[in-house]
């Protein structure tokens, strides 16, 4: 254990600093550290190529193949996921909530059979990968949404993934289209479906979208920064909550441009004769913590109220290299955490319990055995 003194040498005799403090606390209460954003990115080769040969028979239906013909051992998923166990024990992280790739979700490519079949697939390797290494990874699943497909297709699903394989969330694509926007805002009731079983089970949806067929929109650096900024403002426009006060959703990736541009919502809202968004959105939007520089970090957390703010990595994901201003991963986005001010009180809440709070974790068997 870190002693007082061992922390205040070098000094002086005023307070702890922010990384020390953080440090000395941790190791003084085991800090869990939960990751609430990771993706399964290191898929085995021959699950890619079965989505390629799914993609060909599109055109050809005699390349189609079907979803018995994929053979993939447990030896080959847990070798698969050595990137991901390697970046948890690298950076201090105990478990990750765990999703199939965001950007191959490919919501827009083929129809609603084929988006069936692929997420069916896609959730069934983070279930399985769930129950080899329950220790390291919580799953949470993929719909099989297609553009101006009713979103009642996805309840079967949704059921499953939470009733079956003990998922605690969905990832929900505003834009199943990839960067076209042909289906109507997240307040219409056109997705209620969706709203009153995730109510009904009693998870949240992650508002995320899958890649870009729009040419306009680079996937990771436009389409999805623009849809989480796009999905806020959709929330302040409606009354969603009020149909839905215990509907929980968390906007990934910071909140896009929202922090950033907080006083331009806040106004908005008030011009709309909207409540505050404390009153009209915190009860039920949270921000997860995916921004890849410090200044970004220390931002957010000085407009976002630290209840609304679940820490989360996206590794291994959109920014994969070393930032070389920093010496350090991009996406190891602890150590911005660790160099925050935060109360105790606060730091818990961000790595710990507002993700327990938002995902209903504590009714999950990592969180039962843990106690």
């Amino acid at each position: 254990m870190i002693s007082r003194r061992t922390i205040l040498a070098g000094l002086g005799a005023t307070a702890l600093t922010a990384t020390a403090r953080n440090a000395a606390f941790a190791q003084d209460t085991k800090q869990l550290v939960i990751d609430a954003h990771g993706h399964f990115t290191t898929e085995p080769k021959s699950f890619l190529d079965w989505r390629l040969a799914q993609i060909a028979g599109l055109k050809d239906p005699s390349q189609k193949p079907s979803p018995a013909s994929l053979k993939i051992t447990d030896d080959q998923l847990r070798e698969a996921v050595q990137p991901q166990l390697k970046f948890q024990r690298d950076r201090g992280t105990d478990v990750a909530i765990f999703s199939p790739r965001a950007s191959g979700m490919g919501h827009h490519i083929g129809n609603a059979e084929t988006s069936a079949d692929w997420s069916r697939l896609c959730n069934e390797l983070i279930y399985r990968i769930t129950q080899l290494m329950p220790e390291n990874f919580i799953g949470v699943g993929q719909l099989p949404q297609s553009p101006g497909v009713d979103p009642k297709n996805c309840i079967e699903e949704l059921e499953r993934c939470v009733k079956q394989y003990g998922f605690v969330g969905v990832n929900l694509n505003p834009d199943p289209s990839g960067g076209f926007w042909k289906d109507p805002p997240l307040t219409d009731r056109y997705w209620y479906p969706v709203y009153e079983k995730l109510s009904e089970l009693d998870v949240p949806a992650m508002i995320h979208v899958s890649a870009s067929a729009n040419a306009n929109f680079h996937a990771t650096g436009a389409h999805y920064i623009a849809a989480d900024t796009a999905a806020f403002m959709q929330f302040i426009q409606g009354d969603l909550f009020k149909d839905f006060p215990k509907l929980r959703v968390i906007i990934p990736h910071g909140g896009g441009a929202v922090p950033f541009h907080w006083g331009r919502y806040r106004g908005l809202a008030q011009d709309m004769k909207k409540p505050p968004l404390e009153e009209h959105l915190l009860k039920n939007v949270f921000f997860d913590t995916c921004v890849y520089h410090q200044a970004g970090i220390d931002m957010m957390f000085r407009v976002i109220p630290v209840e609304n703010i679940i820490f989360a990595s996206e590794m291994v994901g959109a920014v994969r290299g070393i930032d070389p201003q920093s010496g350090h991963h991009f996406d190891d986005t602890k150590k911005y955490i660790d160099k925050l001010n935060l109360s105790a009180e606060d730091r818990r809440k961000v790595l710990e319990g507002n993700a327990r709070r938002v995902y209903g974790l504590d009714r999950t068997a990592f969180m039962k055995k843990r106690g």
